[in-house]
């Protein structure tokens, strides 16, 4: 067997805080909403960074880090290309999951849920306070397509740049825009002494309500 150079004795025992049922606010959202919180007033880098899977039709995952843009009753939003890799798997198959790890919190933050995209109004007003250069990358970048070298890609963010040179207003590309998940499952998860963590999972029943449940660690 190859050597594992160490990995078996990297090892943090989580002391910081517990999770109590009696704690916890009924909604799931407005839990997460008190946690995110705590995550901003801790200055933790890129709080808003989290994993977004989805997965073929005939289940084949992929994951990648996307950063929350917003949170509303409804779930959570962030933007991207249509085109992409992710953008083409939530297509054909609507369900994804989403994780946060605050680490410095000793957090985590699981989500389960169906995704669709919002609106064309939200994706424009959202593009529009977008930094230029990031504007202009929409329009440059095929993501999650093969392209032959980078300066293709220096190539297109040269001809956009000329393209909308002295315009006051640069349109949102048609192929891109946000997504919402709508939670269908969350788990709010605190690590514990000796990995005996507290893991608290809420699920809907009916009139608007959520199951909380604990989960054995």
């Amino acid at each position: 067997m190859p050597s594992s150079s160490g990995l078996e004795s990297i090892r943090k025992d989580y002391r910081l805080q517990s999770l109590l049922e009696k704690d916890v606010d009924a909604y799931p959202i407005k839990q997460f909403e008190t946690w995110w919180q705590h995550a901003i007033e801790s200055a933790i880098d890129e709080p808003n960074a989290m994993t977004l899977s989805t997965s073929t039709p005939d289940g084949k995952p992929s994951s990648r880090i996307v950063l929350l843009k917003g949170i509303s009753d409804n779930g959570f939003v962030f933007y991207t290309n249509y085109h992409s890799r992710k953008g083409r798997q939530i297509e054909v198959n609507p369900f994804v999951s989403i994780v946060f790890f605050w680490k410095e919190l000793e957090r985590q933050v699981r989500i389960e849920g169906e995704i669709k995209k919002i609106s064309s109004g939200e994706s424009d007003e959202y593009f529009s306070k977008r930094p230029l250069e990031s504007r202009i990358g929409a329009w440059s970048s095929p993501q999650s397509s093969v392209i032959v070298n980078r300066e293709l890609l220096d190539k297109n963010v040269a001809d956009y740049t000329n393209k909308f040179v002295g315009s006051q207003h640069i349109p949102r590309p048609p192929h891109w825009g946000g997504y919402i998940v709508t939670p269908t499952l969350v788990e709010f998860w605190q690590g514990r002494r000796g990995r005996l963590h507290d893991r608290l999972q809420y699920t809907p029943v009916e009139n608007d309500t959520w199951q909380i449940e604990r989960l054995a660690p």
